[in-house]
């Protein structure tokens, strides 16, 4: 069995970092709904969708 040291020796994903970022602001935004489930506008405004629609079409321009 092999385990892992204790220490600095911690591995930090960023990719995953920014996914439990983005499911707590669902979680939150769930919570604080008025409505009994959030609308799909919603969950895109709150992942940010439509931003990070924009910064790929300015990528791909070349902006």
């Amino acid at each position: 069995m092999h385990v892992a040291p204790v220490g600095g020796t911690a591995v930090q994903d960023h990719v995953a970092l920014a996914e439990i970022e983005l499911c707590g602001e669902l979680i939150i935004a769930a919570s604080t709904a008025r409505e009994e489930r959030l609308s799909l506008e919603s969950i895109d405004e709150v992942l940010r969708v439509a931003e990070e629609r924009d910064a790929e079409e300015r990528d791909a321009v070349g902006e």
